[in-house]
Parts: C-alpha cells; sequence; structure tokens
C-alpha cells in the first residue's frame, strides 16, 4: 500500500473530528468515502493528503510518514481536488490544466516535451481536448470539474483525492463525472454522499460516522439496511444483482 493512515485523529476547538482512523487504500480503483455531513469525510482527505496534520496517528507515503517528506515531494504523488473551483483569472482551459505541471518542474525552468505530454495525456483522459483553447470562465460546472481533474492528472500523481466532486452539479453531470473516475489509470479517493452513486462507481467503499471508520469493503458488502439505518438515520432496502447494489429509501 502506498498511502494509508494508521490511528490518525485531528482536533478542532476541543472537539474530536476524525477519531483513531485506520485506513488503506485498495491496489487499484475507486475507493468511496461516504458519510453525513460532520462525519469527517473532507477532514480525512485533507490528513491523507497532508493539507492538514493530524493530533494523532499517522498517514504513510510508501511506509513513510507524510509529516517528513517535503511538501514539493508530495505534491508530486498526490492530487487534491477541491468541491468546487473558482478563479478570475482569464486563462483557457489548458492553462489551467498546465498549472499542474508545477510541481514537477524546477523553478524558472522551460517548458518541455514531457510537460506538453503530461498536459495533452490529461486532457484527453478527462474528454476535454475540444475545450482545450477555450476560456475558463465559459465552460459548465462539469467541464470546469472536468479541467480540475485533468490539472490534478497532470501532476502525475499517483493517487487522486477528490472532495465531493459531484456537488453543484446537474445529475448528467454527476453521471459523467463519476463514470470518468474508474478510466483514470490512477487510484482514486472520492468523498461523496450519494449511496447509489457510490454503490455504482466504486470498487471499494469506507463509512464514517461521527468522526470514525465504522465499515470498509465491497459496495456489497458493506451497504446494507442496518448499516444505512444507523450512519444515516433512515429507512433503506438493498437489493443486490447482476447490475450491481441498489438502494431504495422510503
Amino acid at each position: 500500500m502506498t498511502l494509508s493512515a494508521e490511528n490518525v485523529s485531528w482536533t478542532a476547538g476541543g472537539a474530536p473530528i476524525v477519531r483513531d482512523v485506520t485506513l488503506a487504500l485498495p491496489e487499484k480503483g475507486v475507493l468511496g468515502l461516504v458519510g453525513p455531513n460532520g462525519s469527517g469525510k473532507s477532514s480525512l482527505l485533507r490528513l491523507l493528503a497532508g493539507l492538514r496534520r493530524g493530533t494523532g496517528g499517522a498517514v504513510y507515503v510508501d511506509g513513510q510518514p507524510i509529516t517528513r517528506i517535503r511538501r514539493a515531494e508530495i505534491a508530486r504523488r498526490l492530487a487534491v481536488v477541491e468541491q468546487q473551483a473558482t478563479t478570475e483569472v482569464a486563462l483557457s482551459a489548458r492553462e489551467v490544466v498546465a498549472l499542474g505541471r508545477a510541481p514537477q518542474r524546477a523553478a524558472w525552468s522551460a517548458w518541455t516535451e514531457r510537460d506538453e505530454a503530461a498536459v495533452a495525456s490529461a486532457l484527453e483522459r478527462t474528454g476535454m481536448m475540444h475545450r482545450a483553447a477555450q476560456q475558463w470562465s465559459t465552460l459548465s460546472g462539469g467541464e470546469r470539474q472536468r479541467i480540475q481533474i485533468a490539472r490534478a492528472l497532470a501532476q502525475e500523481p499517483r493517487e487522486l483525492l477528490l472532495d465531493e466532486p459531484t456537488n453543484h452539479l446537474d445529475i448528467r453531470h454527476q453521471l459523467d463525472l463519476m463514470r470518468l473516475l474508474p478510466r483514470l489509470g490512477t487510484r482514486v479517493v472520492v468523498a461523496l454522499h450519494d449511496l447509489n452513486q457510490a454503490a455504482a462507481f466504486c470498487s471499494e467503499i469506507a463509512v464514517m460516522h461521527e468522526g470514525r471508520l465504522i465499515a470498509q469493503g465491497a459496495p456489497a458488502q458493506v451497504l446494507n439496511a442496518s448499516l444505512i439505518g444507523e450512519v444515516f438515520a433512515v429507512d433503506a432496502s438493498v437489493t443486490c444483482g447482476p447490475t450491481g447494489t441498489r438502494i431504495s429509501f422510503f
């Protein structure tokens, strides 16, 4: 495992937000991080990315505590996509993606063929090459999220961490984005609200509740009516079939 957490905790203002979480990323595929608001999903993602320092336990990258790794090196290994990106700068979609090359380049170094290839690959993998010359400000919400993912991919990371990337998108763009994640060819951790999207597009699911990780495994193993009732305080029925796991609420 290249990225993992061992008994990680984080406290803010005297209140425990993340409590003794031990988490390992699957060797491949998409890990969906689910839980109600306030369960600690976003905080755990920031701890995994090294953007926040825990108050207990440790995050490890290739067996080394992330706190001992230089920020520049972390940026070459891990990429983060926040919930919603905004910018007032007049940039094209391609120029936004090119910003992702910063961790891989020495200061004041010339743009190289490798940089160009990484940007082109990121645009191709996210299906956004046809929007490369378009101004960022004119893109739809779904297109902006894809460009932000392309920017992260241009870093050439081993792991990609996304914090509720489907927020503020209509259902078509949500599904387009979720269909994209398994095809990216890198390990992905994504925080989500929608349990059916998590079940449909994630190879593993980790369930957070009141700051704790209470279950991790395949969707059909983890998502059951009892757990959903306990964590989300709703009644649900779960159907597992050839097309996957489907959850109905009532």
